[in-house]
């Protein structure tokens, strides 16, 4: 048996609206993508949502809208996927990285405010796994120092910080669609906000720029006139991706359910083995469970984090490490002069976490195979 790390719900709802979409002519943004923001607000709870391609244009334009300049800081954590950091690049901007905590994966707001300077324009949280940060503390800081706040969400829906919905707490919240996150449109992204001039200028930007509606001037409703308003991007969704969307999300819960369910199973099993930690979820949040992140106890065992991986690999158990602290990269290294010294946490915490597969399509089967394997090379490199 070969259990891959994640593979999309995909039925054949999707593939009916797809179909249904090429039917109807509209391949590019039309009626479907705005049907998919329509029902994607309504579940949220939000008054604005505007797709785009992917997360990180959502990202860079939320930063668009807030009139990130040249020279401004954005505070981010240092565990997280480029595209968080990357984004404020776009503006010549500077991220500035803060540890995390060991338990959650999450930004260590203890360590925030000693980051904030005159040129801090924004923080942009990430829930690392699918489990909120503490935003309730993040934005106080905000309020304090009259910051901006930008959830990067793509790993948390559905999620819940204080019986709220992920999407309704920020200035912006930004979600991903991609091929392995909770929901999914192939690629594709979603922005939050409660703020109608953020949002009208999202919705301009994400379409060269171009007047309010721009996809409309090719219906009885629309103009061939236009205006184009600011140099924009080619950023929307197309409604063969917001069909798939639209599947999707009448099936959110459920697939969150057979990802909690996992998260149970999985704990369950491997709590009692000390080689082990397994995820921690704070009393006041729910967790979206994109990922199920085990920590191995080092001390305990007689191999590493990455003889650990190729051990599960070599018995058919595909998983992955999420993530390669930014300042470890190359470009974060050697461009912006990022070392390791100040980010203990994210040392310590990169040397021993491995994500193992949890996506709803896994049977009771597969399940019970990870379990096992698991635990048996646990088991067979203990000390």
């Amino acid at each position: 048996m070969e259990i891959p790390f994640h593979k999309p719900y995909i039925t054949e709802d999707e593939i009916s609206g797809v179909v249904d979409a090429l039917r109807s002519g509209w391949i590019t943004m039309g009626p479907t993508t705005v049907a998919f923001e329509n029902n994607f607000k309504e579940y949220i709870g939000t008054k604005n949502a505007v797709s785009m391609n992917s997360c990180t244009a959502c990202l860079h334009l939320a930063l668009k809208a807030i009139d990130l300049r040249e020279q401004d800081e954005v505070i981010v954590p240092s565990v997280t996927f480029t595209a968080t950091a990357e984004v404020i690049t776009y503006f010549r901007a500077k991220p500035v990285f803060v540890d995390i905590e060991r338990e959650t994966g999450n930004i260590d707001i203890s360590k925030i405010e000693e980051k904030i300077t005159k040129r801090t324009r924004a923080i942009i949280p990430v829930h690392y796994g699918g489990q909120p940060c503490d935003l309730d503390e993040i934005l106080n800081l905000a309020r304090k120092y009259n910051l901006s706040v930008i959830e990067d969400a793509a790993h948390a829906i559905p999620a819940w910080y204080k019986k709220r919905k992920i999407g309704t707490l920020a200035d912006m919240t930004c979600f991903s669609f991609y091929a392995t996150k909770p929901i999914t449109t192939g690629e594709g992204g979603m922005v939050t906000t409660e703020n109608d001039k953020w949002a009208d200028r999202i919705k301009m930007l994400r379409l060269h720029g171009i007047s309010r509606d721009a996809w409309k001037r090719y219906t009885k409703e629309g103009s061939w006139y236009y205006e184009v308003i600011e140099a924009g991007y080619k950023y929307n969704l197309t409604d063969l991706q917001a069909a798939i969307g639209l599947a999707q999300l009448k099936k959110v819960d459920w697939m969150w359910q057979k990802r909690k369910a996992i998260s149970i199973q999985y704990t369950e099993a491997l709590k009692p083995f000390e080689e082990l930690t397994t995820p921690y979820v704070k009393a006041d949040r729910e967790s979206a469970w994109h990922l199920y992140v085990i920590r191995l106890n080092l001390e305990m065992l007689k191999i590493d984090r990455n003889q650990f991986i190729e051990e599960l690999k070599n018995r058919g158990i595909l998983t992955s490490v999420h993530f390669i602290p930014l300042y470890r990269h190359p470009y974060y290294r050697d461009i912006l002069g990022y070392t390791v010294d100040g980010f203990s946490a994210s040392e310590w915490f990169y040397e021993r976490v491995i994500s193992l597969p949890i996506y709803p399509g896994m049977t009771d089967e597969n399940v019970q195979f990870v379990i096992d394997t698991v635990s048996d090379v646990a088991r067979k490199f203990r000390k």
